[in-house]
């Protein structure tokens, strides 16, 4: 995809926790990916996992002062670069969404906060370690993202290439936009009010975030560059629930939907039609 350079006037961004956001060796894959499949399959929480890895042997650096220039954060790496391009246009595009629909005064822009092989604290979601992998916490409105993760997703689940690194970004960013619209506050209260149903209301949230990912690019397409579909798409198969267990849950403990659910939500959001995504949840 061939983004516009970034512009740190359009965009929030920073890098905490340990090792910074470059792209190195010694990635602790393993552990990363067994967060991972927790977060993204059995919907634990991404803290508690961590936690767990650590008690089991895994170290990792301790969190130093967050680095707040962000053109120094935006050009320590190739991953970075790319990520903070991608945040520039995700915030105009959203930006102009919101006030096509006269709903200007609600977008905030979130704050993307760059990290490797170390621990994170969030401002309202506690503390977080390199195995925790990319997450958005709506207190603080910050997208997390480690950026080892990138290395994981193309090395051991095969979705590799910059559109498939865009796609993990714009999916927390759907977050973001869920959390603005109200939509994450309503599916919290339905799922305190329908415990059995709480798995079933948090596939629709994430699946809504994966279509808002794509509504992002399909507003650029003019930018989108042969293959970055495939690579989106893989990468969306690539962490649906039935793929990373082999399919050992069930339907009844997915969190994030199968690897169709996903890339079809991916899909439909392609379209450039963000009223589309809205009716997965129908509650916006």
């Amino acid at each position: 995809m061939r983004l516009n350079p970034f512009n740190t006037n359009d965009i929030n961004v920073r890098s905490s926790g340990g090792g910074g956001a470059g792209k190195a060796g010694g990635l602790g894959c393993g552990t990363i990916v067994i967060a991972a499949l927790g977060y993204f399959v059995f919907g634990l929480d991404p803290f508690q996992t961590a936690a767990v890895v650590d008690q089991v042997g895994q170290s990792t650096e301790q969190a130093g002062p967050a680095n707040t220039d962000e053109q120094a954060v935006c050009t320590s790496s190739e991953y970075a670069e790319e990520a903070c391009n991608a945040l520039t246009s995700l915030n105009r595009t959203w930006s102009g969404t919101f006030e096509a629909q006269g709903y200007g005064e609600q977008f905030r822009q979130p704050t993307l906060d760059l990290f490797r092989n170390g621990r994170v604290s969030t401002q309202g979601c506690g503390s977080a370690s390199s195995a925790s992998g990319p997450f958005y916490c709506p207190a603080d409105q910050t997208i997390y993202i480690d950026t080892s993760f990138y290395d994981t997703l193309e090395r051991q689940l095969g979705a590799g290439g910059d559109f498939a690194r865009y796609y993990v970004l714009a999916h927390e960013y759907g977050h973001h936009i869920q959390t603005l619209t109200g939509v994450s506050d309503q599916i919290r209260s339905a799922q305190q009010q329908n415990p059995r149903q709480a798995n079933q209301l948090q596939v629709l949230m994430e699946l809504q975030a994966d279509c808002y990912a794509g509504v992002w690019a399909g507003k650029n397409r003019n930018l989108i560059e042969a293959g970055d579909m495939e690579e989106g798409l893989t990468a969306a198969a690539a962490i649906g629930d039935d793929k990373l267990t082999g399919g050992r849950v069930s339907s009844e403990n997915f969190t994030h939907g199968t690897s169709k659910q996903r890339s079809d939500a991916l899909r439909l959001g392609l379209r450039g039609d963000d009223t589309a995504c809205d009716a997965i949840t129908s509650l916006r």
